[in-house]
C-alpha cells in the first residue's frame, strides 16, 4: 500500500480475490440478516457477473460501477465519433481469486450513463504480462504508422516484476487493441516504480510528450512517433509519499487567460494532507514543468478520489473546449482496496465517484480548479423537493428519506452569534445511532464530513478551514447507496468519502447546536436508477 515499502498496490490486486470475501467479513457483518428476510448469496464462480445482475442491493443508483468482479484505476476517456470511451483496469476473475487485469471499455455521451462495451485489451495477452494503467491518444496525424485516426494505448506492463511501457494499437475505433511488438518502447532503467504514462501531443511543438510515474518523481519524456522516446526532464517531491497517475494538461481561465496544470495521485497523510489527486499551476515549456506556488492543491479532501484522470470537453463540431473539463475518480484507496459489502451482497468491488466538470477560476490573487457534480446529472432527476428556507435551533428531521439524492442549500449564521456546529446527518438510521454528519463546525472552523457514525471501510473525518465571518457556506452533498460526496462553496473544495448505510438508513436530519441557522434554499433532488 502507498507508504509502505513491502507491500505495493499490485500486489493488493494480482491474487487477492480469494482473500477478498474473508477480509471483508468484519465489515459484513454489520449487514447480516436472518435468512428468512434475505436469503444467502454465494457468487458461483462459473456465472460470472451473475450476481451484480440479479442483485441490487448495493449497487449505486447514479455512479459508474463495474459489472462484476473488480475494478480500480480509470483511464483517461476519449472521444471518438461523438461518444467518450472509458476504459479502466478490470479483472474477471477476482472473486475467483484470479490474478491480473485488463482493460474493459464503457462509452457515455453525457458523463452520467454508460454503455458497457466489454474487454478491449484481454489480460496476459502477451509474455509481458497483464496490462495496467497508461494512457489513451488518437493518432490523427498518423505518427505512429498504423493509419490516420488508429487509437494509440501506451501501457504499462511488468514481466518478471519490470516495470516498463508498452504500445498498443487499435485500428477499429478503440474496440479492440494488439501489441505493437513485444519490446517496450520506454524500458525500464533500473528502478522500482516506473509506470502509469500519461501522454498528450504538444501542439506547440508538433511531437508527444509523456509523464511517468517513477516512485517520488514523475519522470517527462518526448517522441515523434510513440515509438522512440528521449527523457527530458523531471519534477520531484520527496514529500508527498509515491507518485501516481500523473496528468498534465492546458485550460483557459474565466478571465480568459491560458494555464498549464500538472497533477497526479499522491499521499500526503503523513503531513496531514489528503491522498487523492494533487495539483499544481505552472508554466511548461515542452520540456520541464515550473510550479508558480511549491505546495499542490487538491481535487478532493477526502479519503476516496484515487487514480484520478481528467479529460477535456469536445462541443458539438467535436473541438474541445479549453474552459471545460472533466474529472473522474476511483471510489476507493489501497489502505483498504478489498474491504466492502458489496462482494457479497451485489458480487463486485469497484465504484467511481461521480464524474465532474471543472474550470479554472481566478480569485485571491492565483488561480484554482473548481469543481460541480457533471451538468447532465440535471437530467435525470426523478422527483424534486423544494423545502426552501428553513431555520434550524437544535434538531429537526425532514420528511424526505431518500437514498441516491443531490442536496444543495446555503447555511446561512449571525456571525456575531454564530451556532458551534451546523449541518446534516445524512444516511440516518430510524433510530438516529448511524449517520454520516456532513456541516461546519465554527468554533474549528473547519467544514467537515465524518463517516465514523455509520459503517465504513476504516472510520474517519476529513476537515478542510473556513471563514466563519461570513455568515454563510454553500454546500451541495450528493448521496448514493455507497458513497457521500460534499461540494463546498465554489466547488475548490471536495470531500468524497466511501460509506456503506445499511438498507433503510436514509433519513436526513438537520442541526444547528449552541445557536440557530438558517438552511436557505434547501432542495433535495431524487436520482433516478441510471442502470
Amino acid at each position: 500500500m502507498e507508504g509502505s515499502p513491502t507491500v505495493s498496490r499490485r500486489s493488493l490486486i494480482t491474487g487477492s480475490g480469494a482473500a477478498a470475501l474473508s477480509g471483508s467479513l468484519a465489515l459484513s457483518a454489520a449487514f447480516a440478516e436472518p435468512a428468512a428476510a434475505v436469503p444467502t448469496k454465494t457468487p458461483d464462480p462459473g456465472l460470472k457477473g451473475s450476481m451484480s445482475k440479479g442483485s441490487r442491493r448495493m449497487r449505486p443508483t447514479y455512479h459508474f460501477s463495474v459489472p462484476d468482479n473488480w475494478k480500480n484505476d480509470p483511464q483517461r476517456p476519449i472521444y471518438i465519433d461523438g461518444e467518450y470511451h472509458y476504459y479502466y483496469l478490470y479483472n474477471a476473475d477476482y472473486l475467483q481469486g484470479g490474478r491480473g487485469t485488463s482493460w474493459r471499455r464503457a462509452t457515455t455521451t453525457d458523463h452520467v450513463t454508460f454503455t458497457d462495451r466489454g474487454v478491449a485489451i484481454p489480460k496476459f495477452s502477451n509474455n509481458n504480462g497483464d496490462c495496467w494503467s497508461g494512457s489513451l491518444v488518437v493518432d490523427e496525424r498518423n505518427t505512429a504508422g498504423y493509419g490516420e485516426g488508429a487509437v494509440l494505448a501506451l501501457v504499462t506492463q511488468a514481466p518478471e516484476g519490470r516495470q516498463a511501457q508498452y504500445l498498443w494499437y487499435s485500428t477499429d475505433r478503440g474496440r479492440s487493441f494488439q501489441a505493437a511488438g513485444t519490446a517496450p518502447v520506454l524500458p525500464n532503467p533500473g528502478v522500482h516504480d516506473f509506470r502509469d504514462p500519461k501522454v498528450i501531443w504538444d501542439g506547440d511543438r508538433g511531437r508527444w510528450f509523456m509523464a511517468n510515474a517513477e516512485g517520488q518523481k514523475l519522470g517527462f519524456y518526448t517522441s515523434a512517433d510513440m515509438r522512440t522516446w528521449q527523457r527530458v526532464g523531471e519534477f520531484v517531491r520527496s514529500d508527498l509519499g509515491l507518485l501516481e497517475c500523473p496528468d498534465i494538461f492546458r485550460m483557459t481561465a474565466d478571465d480568459g487567460t491560458s494555464h498549464w496544470i500538472l497533477g497526479t495521485s499522491a499521499n500526503g497523510k503523513g503531513r496531514g494532507l489528503p491522498a487523492t489527486y494533487a495539483y499544481w499551476m505552472g508554466t511548461f515549456d515542452g520540456t520541464s514543468f515550473t510550479p508558480d506556488r511549491p505546495e499542490p492543491e487538491w481535487l478532493d479532501y477526502g479519503y476516496d478520489f484515487y487514480g484520478a484522470v481528467t479529460y477535456p470537453h469536445h462541443d458539438a463540431s467535436g473541438a474541445e473546449d479549453a474552459t471545460l473539463r472533466r474529472a473522474l475518480g476511483w471510489a476507493n484507496f489501497w489502505d483498504y482496496p478489498h474491504n466492502t459489502p458489496t462482494l457479497e451482497t451485489d458480487g463486485y468491488n469497484g465504484d467511481d465517484m461521480i464524474v465532474r466538470d471543472l474550470r479554472l477560476k481566478h480569485t485571491d490573487g492565483g488561480y484554482h480548479l473548481v469543481s460541480a457534480p457533471t451538468s447532465a446529472l440535471e437530467n435525470h432527476v426523478k422527483r424534486e423537493h423544494v423545502l426552501g428556507d428553513v431555520v434550524v435551533r437544535g434538531t429537526r428531521d425532514l420528511d424526505v428519506h431518500a437514498a441516491a439524492y443531490d442536496l444543495t442549500c446555503e447555511l446561512v449564521w449571525d456571525p456575531a452569534s454564530p451556532p458551534a456546529n451546523v449541518g446534516l446527518e445524512l444516511c440516518r438510521a430510524a433510530g438516529g445511532g448511524r449517520h454520516v454528519a456532513a456541516g461546519a463546525y465554527l468554533r474549528g472552523p473547519f467544514v467537515y464530513l465524518n463517516r465514523r457514525p455509520t459503517v465504513n471501510p476504516t472510520g474517519g473525518e476529513t476537515q478542510t478551514p473556513i471563514d466563519p465571518s461570513t455568515g454563510r457556506l454553500t454546500v451541495r452533498i450528493l448521496v448514493d447507496l455507497t458513497s457521500v460526496e460534499m461540494f463546498v462553496g465554489d466547488g475548490r473544495v471536495v470531500h468524497s468519502h466511501r460509506v456503506f448505510p445499511l438498507e433503510g438508513d436514509n433519513g436526513i436530519r438537520l442541526y444547528a447546536h449552541e445557536g440557530a441557522a438558517t438552511f436557505r434554499d434547501l432542495t433535495i433532488r431524487e436520482i433516478k436508477d441510471v442502470h
